[in-house]
């Protein structure tokens, strides 16, 4: 945990640094004085809603364990059995399947499913979900995941520029729609590139196996993960801002198929990794 958080501070810290040398190169010493309100502006945001950015973007809302018992009790198990915190859980209101877990800490976490999820798994596939999630948790992968997708949607909010550009008609909305494309184009290979820059598939290779291993059951995550795809294909999240620079934090990619959302995913092959979970369950059987 103390890996992640020490990589979540580098980024940070290496993106201030780059941001005040290129207000530097650009506007000399009034560059430098903007490229530290900048920095303090985002950092700041960082902070204050970097742990709710990806729930408000997914729309969800806490649930209690009157409304989902069978919910609070697999986590709870989960959590007990993994000796970590339970966390809050959310409910995001879509029918795209797939969950994720944000927070700066284990105590003051949040664990998030989909209705499309809830409805889609049984309960040996929704253990292995929610066990993937806890891994995260507790190895302090939704620190530097939290961080980077802040990051990355700050750098994609430029996008809003197009807004305060004349364009010859003050009221076409097609011309500013086609400027903020033009612009992404250019911002969102970047955002992208920080979100790799932070996050890897080696992450979700070693939360795979720790939750096989937390339930015992590597082909209940693997069967999971075939459904998430397909679905996923059927009923894909909405392609903007906030969701795409959140999409690394979900258990799988969220837009399978989607061109738009290509360049932001950093998910494994859903079909190699049920191929190693599907290999770890035939060494376990050897044994």
């Amino acid at each position: 945990m103390r890996h992640n958080a020490l990589r979540a501070t580098a980024l940070v810290v290496g993106l201030s640094i780059l941001l005040i040398i290129l207000g530097w190169v650009c506007g000399g010493i009034t560059g430098i004085k903007l490229g530290i309100v900048i920095v303090a502006l985002v950092n700041g945001l960082i902070y204050l809603f970097g742990d709710t950015m990806a729930l408000r973007a997914m729309h969800a809302r806490p649930v209690s364990e009157i409304e989902q018992p069978e919910l609070y009790r697999i986590v709870r198990e989960l959590a007990t059995e993994a000796r970590q915190p339970m966390p809050r859980l959310y409910l995001s209101p879509t029918k795209a399947p797939n969950a994720f877990t944000t927070g700066w800490n284990r105590r003051r976490a949040a664990l998030c499913c989909t209705t499309g999820l809830l409805s889609l798994l049984n309960e040996r596939e929704l253990r292995g979900v929610i066990a993937h999630e806890l891994t995260h948790l507790r190895k302090g992968d939704t620190i530097v995941g939290t961080v980077a997708a802040m990051l990355a949607l700050s750098i994609t909010s430029l996008t809003a520029l197009s807004l305060l550009l004349p364009l010859a008609d003050s009221d076409d909305e097609d011309g500013h729609d086609l400027l903020q494309g033009l612009l992404f184009l250019v911002v969102g290979p970047i955002a992208a590139a920080v979100i790799r820059a932070a996050v890897g598939r080696a992450q979700e290779y070693a939360a795979d196996e720790a939750a096989a291993r937390l339930t015992g059951d590597p082909i209940g995550l693997a069967n999971a993960l075939h459904r998430i795809e397909v679905v996923s294909r059927v009923h894909p999240l909405p392609v903007h801002r906030g969701l795409l620079t959140s999409a690394h934090l979900m258990v799988a990619h969220p837009f399978a198929g989607q061109r738009e959302g290509r360049i932001f995913a950093v998910h494994p092959p859903t079909r190699e990794r049920i191929r190693r979970l599907h290999a770890l369950a035939q060494r376990w059987n050897c044994e």
